[in-house]
């Protein structure tokens, strides 16, 4: 079992590594690969079981699209192989087609997913979200967005999560996050992993691991149902 972390110097807002650190609790014999910015990712020329890109500065997020454009290519097929990927925070609109400067000025993006971003960085947007996956509907999902973005575009077929309560990709959607295959990029912040145990055992088993336990799984349950509790009662 092999994962890869991308750029952990600098993709660690909100404590977001922590989703790492986690799996690392659920999967002690697994190895998993820290790729520093200056260095070739190792998806480019081996096969890996996951694939991790946290949320960043915008500085850092441009820097990070320069950086993913020379293996845009690559990115596309492990998407289309199946290969578990998941973008958490502003990763996601790396993958996209533009991100749009206050000024008008776009960064391209990736170009993977038909969706673009709008930056307002004088007013940052703050709020909780409770749905369902559009996949696996039986897993409810609550996480926590802190952006100064918006994102646009269709996902009507691929949205990861259906929400019940909050907002999506944007504040008028009810649709939020993409799931394109087994790559799977969210807003969402938490750690998403560690509050959405289901989840967590929904990415193992994507991985290919077989009746997939959870460290800690009586606690980060117990702390689950009563999110979801809360959610539920003051959304």
């Amino acid at each position: 079992m092999k994962i890869e972390v991308l750029f952990p110097e600098f993709c660690n807002l909100y404590g977001d590594l922590a989703n790492m650190k986690y799996l690392q609790k659920c999967l002690p014999e697994a190895e998993f690969i820290e790729t520093a910015f200056d260095q070739e990712p190792v998806f480019v020329k081996e096969e890996v079981n996951l694939i991790y890109l946290g949320p960043m500065t915008e500085t850092m997020q441009e820097r990070a699209i320069s950086k993913l454009k020379n293996y845009r290519k690559r990115l596309q097929e492990v998407i289309d192989q199946n290969t578990v990927m998941l973008l958490t925070g502003n990763s996601l609109e790396i993958f996209g087609n533009y991100i749009e400067k206050e000024n008008g000025e776009k960064i391209e993006g990736l170009g993977i997913f038909p969706i673009h971003a709008k930056r307002d960085m004088m007013h940052r947007w703050n709020d909780m979200v409770l749905g369902k996956m559009k996949q696996q509907e039986d897993i409810e999902i609550v996480g926590f967005k802190n952006q100064f973005t918006q994102s646009y575009g269709e996902n009507t077929e691929n949205p990861f999560v259906l929400v019940e309560k909050g907002t999506g990709l944007c504040k008028e959607s009810k649709l939020e996050g993409i799931q394109q295959n087994n790559c799977i990029a969210t807003y969402l912040l938490g750690p998403i992993l560690i509050i959405n145990p289901l989840f967590t055992k929904y990415i193992l088993s994507k991985m290919g691991v077989e009746n997939p336990r959870l460290a800690f799984e009586t606690e980060v349950m117990e702390a689950y149902e009563k999110r979801l509790e809360e959610f539920k009662r003051i959304l």
